[in-house]
């Protein structure tokens, strides 16, 4: 429980106010202000800081402007002096610290579905080296629509736990209408804003200034290459988009927070 409001210091807007700056020191204690996630810091560098919570589960965040809190007040977390000096730990696309030597664990019981073939090339591209720690198998479902008869199908139960990634996941879509339907407490749904896992990838990325509207009625992908004018395939298209991916950086904070979300879930009390 806070004092008062943590919002009412304009947190989101940094220039408003005066947000103390603290630098994000080992075993410091904080909470990540979007998620709820509240650890200990393990590892800093330039662009991100680890939190271990008390159950032992890391996450990565960015180390964004106003986007923690400690002892309950809103602060911007900084890199230390001392560990800017010393040498980085090797780190992975996802920001993982890297396990050197690596032998890729035997697979779990349980399973990460996405998607579609696109949504699990671009989860190994970024997520490949935590996943094959952690012994996670990711697959494709091409589609949601049979989402409640592929989770039966499955057959979760505690040590068997499924993870899905959906597209489009607000409300009042049809997927979160078939999410809705899937009710196992040893399943866990959750999805990001896009209408494709394409507009995942920051726009910045591609140098285009951001991902167009596609009117209703035109095939998704198909409107976006003629939008950017690009005359390619769809399946060229994703090449180009995916092959100027090389880390979380480079995609959207409202994927990155899910994928780390089912991994946890996938590997918590497996």
């Amino acid at each position: 429980m806070y004092d008062g409001d943590v919002l009412r210091e304009n947190w989101r807007r940094p220039g408003k106010g005066k947000i103390p700056q603290v630098p994000a020191e080992p075993d410091l204690v904080v909470e990540d202000a979007e998620s709820g996630f509240c650890g200990a810091v393990v590892a800093c560098d330039k662009e991100a800081v680890t939190l271990e919570d008390r159950f032992g589960r890391r996450r990565l965040f960015p180390l964004a402007p106003a986007a923690f809190l400690l002892d309950g007040k809103v602060v911007t977390l900084t890199r230390p002096a001392a560990a800017a000096a010393a040498r980085e730990p090797r780190r992975s696309a996802s920001g993982s610290i890297t396990v050197e030597g690596l032998r890729a664990r035997v697979a779990r019981q349980s399973r990460i579905y996405v998607e579609g073939v696109h949504d699990a090339a671009l989860v190994e591209k970024i997520w490949g080296h935590d996943l094959r720690v952690e012994g996670v198998v990711v697959e494709y479902l091409e589609g949601v629509d049979d989402l409640p008869a592929i989770v039966e199908e499955f057959g979760p139960e505690p040590g068997r736990r499924l993870g899905v990634l959906v597209d489009h996941l607000v409300p009042g879509s049809k997927e979160s209408r078939i999410a809705a339907q899937v009710t196992s407490p040893d399943v866990l749904v959750v999805g990001h804003p896009f209408v494709d896992i394409w507009q995942a990838v920051k726009p910045s990325v591609l140098r285009i200034p951001a991902w167009p509207d596609v009117p209703r009625g035109v095939p998704w992908k198909e409107g976006v290459i003629a939008a950017l004018g690009w005359r390619v395939e769809p399946a060229d298209a994703w090449r180009r988009i995916l092959g100027a991916v090389s880390t979380y950086a480079d995609l959207e904070p409202e994927l990155l927070g899910r994928v780390e979300e089912l991994i946890d879930f996938v590997t918590e009390a497996s």
